[in-house]
């Protein structure tokens, strides 16, 4: 018997055994080759959660025979990270998982800067955030960046069906709805609920292994459940019953997290006050990072709100900075005052609008020559060539690109 997560023990240990992410991961593909080659180098993996980051980490390393180091930012700091350089790894290389590298702050990320470039370790950050945003440029320039999807149905249901659990197709397909493309969070579901209201223990992926093994053997197509014989079967209903347990607390990374967070920033749009500040009353009572509720509401004050109040920004980044400042409990006040601020503003999407289509544009086009007379002209060569010539500062003339000459991004 043992204590180790489901999701942990059936963990994909190289790349044929891995689902989803064919982008990266297919032939011919950046992590494929690199992982076939055995090249050594730092890399940022973003994307959401339950998708594989830490997976094709530990898949990675294990293909350059490298010592990994596992770390959270969230608890771990630069001692940690001196431990980790100290250490005799026995000539092996050294490579350093940090997750969640988006909550290492500026002073922290400076510090890793020399051993990367240096190849002392390498660096692999997993992040659900926006590396562009929360990871310093230097660092991030020294790194690759790969963007992992959310898990599609197709590939949800082969990791479902991987797990050995007897299901029937109704419970597939609600577990795929729910877990919205996070395999963590599916395989976490199935083994509480067979717990719950099961009859034996899950597998491992020795168990499933050896089903497999027995299958090509014997031509049989059956279940890999075979190997751990269930008397009851996983239905709707005790996945459901599993979801409303009093057992299973708040999970700051499951679906509780998103749900919440989700209803919380819907209510602040709808500007109905009493929803968002029940939902904010349920993530703060859980234990929920003020700093994560705090965040979403900076991006809330421009996404949503932008021109119509501008100060909402100010009062938001307040909010973000008083919670910074004074931690739990009191902080739960001055999100609550935020909050209830936010949703009396009136809403106005059209920076955020007129942003997406702009961007849409550059991601079509590319990068477009940029008119002469707005170009800058620092040096005699440049003005010679015509940079700068014509300029006039309050011109109706429009500075866009000639491709995009008369684009309207903001509207009236």
């Amino acid at each position: 018997m043992t204590n180790e997560p489901l999701a942990s023990r059936i963990r994909p240990k190289n790349l044929n055994e891995f689902v989803g992410q064919e982008h990266l991961v297919g032939k011919g593909k950046p992590l494929a080759i690199a992982i076939e080659k055995k090249h050594l180098f730092s890399f940022i993996l973003w994307g959401p959660p339950g998708v594989g980051k830490t997976t094709l980490a530990k898949i990675y390393s294990k293909s350059l025979n490298a010592k990994l180091y596992e770390l959270s930012a969230v608890a771990a700091g630069k001692d940690e990270i001196r431990k980790v350089l100290k250490d005799d790894s026995n000539g092996q290389p050294k490579v350093l998982l940090l997750d969640e590298i988006h909550r290492f702050n500026k002073s922290q990320q400076d510090f890793l800067l020399p051993y990367v470039e240096s190849g002392e370790m390498a660096l692999i950050g997993a992040t659900t955030e926006n590396p562009s945003f929360e990871i310093i440029s230097p660092l991030l320039s020294r790194c690759r960046v790969f963007v992992l999807n959310e898990l599609k149905s197709d590939e949800m249901l082969s990791i479902i069906n991987h797990t050995g659990f007897k299901m029937d197709s109704d419970a597939k397909d609600w577990l795929v709805a729910m877990a919205n493309g996070d395999a963590r969070q599916a395989i976490t579901m199935l083994e509480n609920t067979n717990a719950l209201y099961g009859s034996t223990s899950s597998p491992s992926r020795a168990d499933l292994s050896r089903e497999k093994s027995r299958e090509s053997r014997d031509g049989s197509t059956g279940s890999p459940s075979r190997a751990k014989s269930r008397d009851k079967k996983i239905t709707v209903e005790t996945l459901i019953q599993t979801l409303q347990s009093k057992h299973l607390r708040y999970d700051k990374k499951g679906e509780e997290h998103y749900n919440t967070i989700s209803a919380f920033i819907k209510s602040m749009r709808a500007s109905q006050a009493d929803s968002a500040l029940y939902y904010l009353a349920r993530m703060v009572d859980s234990g929920e990072d003020p700093l994560f509720i705090a965040r979403r509401m900076v991006i809330f004050a421009s996404e949503d709100i932008g021109l119509a109040m501008p100060t909402a920004l100010v009062v938001a980044n307040s909010v973000f900075r008083a919670c910074e400042t004074i931690g739990y409990p009191e902080c739960g006040i001055n999100l609550a005052h935020g909050v209830s601020y936010l949703c009396q503003c009136k809403k106005d999407r059209r920076s955020y609008d007129a942003y997406q289509a702009a961007l849409a544009d550059v991601k079509k086009h590319g990068n477009l020559p940029i008119p002469f007379n707005v170009r800058n002209a620092p040096t005699k060569l440049m003005k010679e060539l015509g940079y700068g010539k014509g300029y006039e500062k309050y011109s109706d003339e429009s500075y866009l690109p000639e491709k995009l000459k008369g684009k309207k991004y903001l509207r009236d």
